[in-house]
């Protein structure tokens, strides 16, 4: 199954890059479990695999060895597929070109007129609970 990694149409990882290791479940298995090394871990140096360019956010965002494990499936071929999709979506999150900075907006006139229309009648509110011809102030 060597097989090179596809992580984007035009960026393949090559088999030679991708380092694989299989030790024993805790899954599924039954008792095939104890004796089988069906949980695939694979670990990939994005420095050896990335372009330049890639490279350099790719670091900004995290470590430049990436590893990811899988133990879900019972047999060793299927966690090996799990296990290799799951690290093409850490490459892809890694090498993502990063968001549109925020242009901040200003409040419109209408949402201006809003906010004083409540503050508004929040006044008279509370300006009909006191008592009429006093200060608002008891015993000062």
């Amino acid at each position: 199954m060597r097989v090179p990694l596809q992580v984007l149409p035009g960026l393949l990882v090559p088999d030679a890059e991708l380092s694989w290791r299989f030790s024993r479940s805790s899954g599924p298995g039954g008792q095939s479990v104890n004796t089988t090394d069906s949980r695939a871990e694979l670990t990939v140096d994005l420095s050896r695999v990335l372009p330049e360019h890639l490279l350099e956010r790719a670091l900004a965002r995290g470590p430049a060895v990436l590893t990811t494990q899988s133990s879900e499936q019972r047999s060793q071929l299927q966690n090996r597929a799990v296990a290799a999709e799951r690290m093409a979506e850490l490459i892809r999150q890694a090498i993502a070109p990063p968001p549109a900075p925020r242009r901040p907006s200003r409040p419109s006139r209408a949402s201006k007129q809003r906010r004083l229309d409540v503050k508004r009648q929040r006044s008279d509110l509370k300006r009909l609970r006191r008592r009429p011809g006093g200060s608002g102030r008891e015993g000062a």
